[in-house]
């Protein structure tokens, strides 16, 4: 049987491609299809993957202006040849999901969320400083792209999420249920360390919803250092609010990502986030996390065992959970176990259970690990 993983673009690193790179793991025979790769941005364990790129590879400046040429994406996902691949499993955040399959063929897709632009676009417009002209030409492009999608929806015979707020978004968008399987934690990344240091830390890209503006606004109104790596178009903002013990480290290899994450106080998680893979992989290392009471968050953190909520997107709120945090004592064994429920070996057995209901995969196209961890007797279904 012929399998094939198709992806949106490998133009970023994030959680999407994460996922993207466990299940190749998980099928190392198949083939990766997606519309454009940056080389520079394929995860390292799908580097020796045969990939097949669409037809836009070839259009100008595509790693640069990728974001640019979103009307194009459903043409080049269509342009896919999906013939005689027998099973086809999908890493979707946009437009993945729309692809033509062969007829005889399942489709599962692994849905990170519906369409941001289509669905939640009053969010970005809130943030984003659109020009006039955009005013006037996105609402018209949103609408083209959401009754897109919504056909789209159609394409999967089964949808899988990361979270039940992922799951309840699908159900919503395209009135599809979905069963719930959280993504990949690379716990064995990140130890706990030897020592602690005073400072908090924000990991992410740089934009506008990730909400870094609280963070910064939160320390500097507690007068608490701030390291902040990652880098992205809100930097410019960001870097003209901060004040002094906030620091802008950029993007930095994983080593000194690690350094950082096992020494600091604890990460801030001031944006609402479908998943969140960042507070897992802090907490893998034995810190503890503030988080907005929103997203994928509610579903992976323990208030008091490995992090604390602050309920409203006000820096006054982060700060008074700041001040709370640091006042409780954390157990970093504790917190390191409950990321482990989170690894990749769950993860993959989960989802070669709910595969294995619908096709048989041929043993050779598998890799999976020698040793079983525990499975739920059944997978969460929205």
């Amino acid at each position: 049987m012929k399998i094939a993983l198709v992806h949106d673009y490998f133009t970023q690193m994030g959680g999407a491609e994460r996922v993207a790179e466990a299940l190749f793991q998980m099928l190392p025979r198949a083939t990766v299809f997606t519309t454009v790769v940056e080389q520079s941005k394929l995860p390292a364990g799908l580097r020796g993957a045969n990939i097949r790129t669409s037809w836009m590879q070839n259009l100008p400046a595509v790693d640069r202006l990728y974001r640019h040429y979103v009307p194009l994406y459903p043409l080049a996902v269509a342009s896919l040849d999906l013939t005689g691949y027998g099973l086809v499993v999908s890493s979707s955040s946009g437009f993945a999901k729309g692809v033509s399959i062969d007829p005889r063929g399942i489709h599962i897709c692994y849905c990170h969320t519906p369409m941001r632009w289509a669905w939640r676009f009053d969010d970005y417009a809130a943030r984003e400083h659109f020009t006039f002209s955009q005013k006037v030409v996105l609402p018209y492009l949103v609408n083209r792209l959401r009754a897109w999608d919504l056909r789209a929806s159609r394409q999967p015979d089964q949808f899988v999420v990361n979270s039940h707020e992922i799951a309840e978004r699908v159900w919503k968008a395209y009135k599809r249920h979905a069963v719930v399987i959280p993504p990949p934690i690379d716990v064995k990344r990140f130890s706990i360390g030897p020592e602690q240091d005073d400072y908090y830390l924000v990991l992410t890209r740089l934009v506008a919803y990730k909400r870094i503006d609280l963070a910064i606004e939160a320390c500097l109104r507690l007068k608490r250092r701030l390291k902040i790596i990652g880098d992205g178009p809100d930097r410019e903002r960001l870097a003209g609010m901060a004040g002094h013990g906030v620091e802008f480290l950029g993007r930095v290899s994983d080593r000194v990502v690690e350094s950082y994450v096992s020494r600091c106080r604890a990460l801030l998680f001031p944006g609402e986030e479908d998943f969140g893979m960042v507070p897992l992989e802090v907490n893998s290392a034995g810190r503890p996390v503030v988080a907005f009471q929103a997203g994928g968050a509610i579903e992976t953190i323990i208030d008091g065992l490995n992090g604390l909520f602050f309920r409203h997107p006000t820096a006054q709120s982060l700060a008074a959970a700041m001040e709370e945090l640091e006042h409780r004592s954390w157990n970093p064994q504790a917190i390191r176990r409950h990321a482990e429920g989170f690894g990749p070996d769950v993860f993959k057995e989960r989802m070669l259970k709910l595969l294995s209901g619908f096709v048989r995969i041929p043993a050779d196209q598998l890799r999976m690990p020698r040793k079983a961890g525990s499975i739920p007797e059944e997978a969460a279904v929205a």
